[in-house]
């Protein structure tokens, strides 16, 4: 638990530089950085240390939950076009720890839960967060299937409120502190 302790300590850290970026108000500081940087940041350490676990997260239960999460992110807005799908799913195939598995049971589990997010979204979403729960038995998974997301949700240097919101309900399914990824 060391390193998820240390992931912690330096998420608070980037956090703490993003909010010293600010004035008393919340306004920006000139010369305080651009308005990504820290998040861009976080997503860069959770992908490291997330790589670090890789020979540990090798269960179906974590490969299923990540694939929910990263249908979930994908889909935080409503909708998820032909383009962002071969966005995400080539996101997944490039990372590391995802190459545990082979890359079709990745892309049809990934694809199941975008294909139901898109048919009935409530229904949809419900049945990816029972997927993601099943992972809180372990909290190591618990808390790799949230960087996953984190992961998938940075990838081009930011993160939407919708897709933070995803985050934070998969979060709470899991048992794990929001505040431990910064949101």
């Amino acid at each position: 638990m060391a390193m998820w302790d240390r992931i912690k300590d330096q998420a608070k850290g980037l956090q703490q530089q993003a909010q010293g970026a600010r004035g008393p108000a919340g306004q920006r500081q000139p010369g305080a950085g651009g308005s990504g940087g820290s998040k861009e940041k976080l997503v860069g350490l959770l992908k490291s240390q997330l790589g670090s676990l890789k020979t540990e997260l090798k269960s179906g239960a974590y490969r299923d939950a990540s694939m929910a999460m990263c249908a979930l992110v994908a889909a935080a807005d409503g909708s998820v076009d032909p383009a962002e799908r071969h966005h995400v799913e080539n996101l997944i195939l490039q990372n590391d720890v995802l190459q545990n598995f082979p890359p079709e049971q990745l892309r049809q589990r990934f694809n199941k839960h975008v294909d139901q997010l898109m048919f009935n979204f409530q229904q949809g979403r419900a049945e990816a967060m029972q997927e993601i729960a099943k992972a809180a038995k372990k909290p190591v998974e618990a808390k790799a299937v949230v960087q996953t997301g984190f992961v998938i949700a940075g990838a081009e240097g930011y993160i939407a409120p919708a897709e933070a919101q995803v985050l934070r309900e998969a979060c709470v399914a899991l048992g794990v502190s929001p505040q431990e990824f910064g949101l």
